[in-house]
């Protein structure tokens, strides 16, 4: 099914939103105070986790006032939702990751599959040490055995989308968190 402008200017007037501009930044301040009393002296390298952690990640360097370097990754979960799973990797680090510390940026910690298996891959790397970072913690008890060690902020079990996440490949610029009216 195609989405027209209509369906999908009635789907985002119908939503609700759960995390609006204000509160986003409130979190990414939390998270830049936190990130920076951790990692300001360690010269992080900052993996964006693409697409959703575009938004999510341009948002939180900017809050960051220290070195550090930036790429990113972009990795896809394959298969069912199980530890383990295997990640499609569609572009690597073009970044040399031995020895460094690593911070993981992504928009959402739903179930923690995909940054699992990202943090675990980055490990095997030689790398220093591997710290993550979620906007969102959507709360629910299906997760790994994993946390991030950043949080921004925790959202009801709905869909979402907005900053990062999306609806059918749109809405990942809007400024707040979003769920779908019904779910």
């Amino acid at each position: 099914m195609t989405n027209t402008i209509n369906d999908l200017n009635k789907i985002l007037d119908e939503a609700d939103c759960l995390v609006d501009e204000t509160k986003l930044n409130d979190a990414l301040d939390k998270m830049a105070t936190q990130i920076t009393a951790e990692l300001s002296d360690k010269l992080p390298l900052v993996l964006c986790v693409m697409n959703g952690g575009l938004i999510p990640t341009a948002a939180l360097i900017e809050r960051l006032n220290f070195p550090l370097e930036l790429d990113y990754i972009h990795a896809t979960r394959y298969g069912m939702e199980t530890e383990g799973a295997s990640l499609n990797w569609l572009s690597y680090p073009q970044t040399s990751l031995k020895n460094r510390n690593i911070l993981v940026v992504d928009d959402i910690f739903d179930q923690g599959h995909t940054l699992q298996a990202i943090t675990q891959w980055l490990e095997a790397q030689e790398t220093n040490s591997v710290y993550t970072a979620t906007v969102i913690n959507k709360l629910h008890d299906r997760k790994t055995d994993m946390t991030p060690d950043y949080i921004g902020t925790d959202v009801a079990d709905r869909f979402l989308f907005g900053y990062g996440m999306d609806y059918k490949g749109f809405f990942r610029n809007l400024k707040g968190i979003y769920a779908i009216k019904g779910s």
